[in-house]
């Protein structure tokens, strides 16, 4: 009898719809310091750090169109991209650095009873939580 292996699930890239890929660049890349692996007309992707999946940025009717799917609609995502930090500094800095590059707060940093954590928007919506334990 022959032994299955299974592979585990990885995210190696998160892939997201913009609707201005040159907005969305700079934002990522020059607001927030994401460094550039690949940059092409439609798609750019991003290192985001050791051990972090990459984020691929791509037009929104293309990726649609892509997965052969609308790309109508809007409003919550129901998606959430979490960045875990060190300290309540540093979540404090990653908040100002996103609103700075014309990211939106959406939910000011607060302490919890588990930690510090504040929301941010991307300028196409994206929602990205930036936490700490303290």
């Amino acid at each position: 009898m022959a032994t299955q292996t299974q592979t585990a699930l990885q995210v190696n890239a998160i892939m997201i719809g913009v609707k201005d890929l040159a907005r969305a660049k700079k934002f990522y890349g020059d607001g927030l310091g994401c460094k550039t692996e690949q940059d092409y007309p439609a798609f750019v992707k991003f290192t985001l750090g050791e051990r972090s999946s990459s984020l691929a940025l791509y037009e929104r009717e293309a990726a649609a169109k892509d997965a052969g799917v609308s790309s109508e609609g809007s409003g919550f995502r129901g998606v959430s991209f979490h960045f875990i930090v060190q300290s309540k500094d540093v979540v404090d800095e990653v908040i100002a650095r996103a609103e700075r590059a014309g990211g939106a707060i959406v939910r000011k940093p607060t302490s919890t009873q588990w930690g510090y954590f504040g929301y941010f928007s991307d300028p196409d919506g994206y929602l990205w939580k930036v936490a700490s334990a303290y």
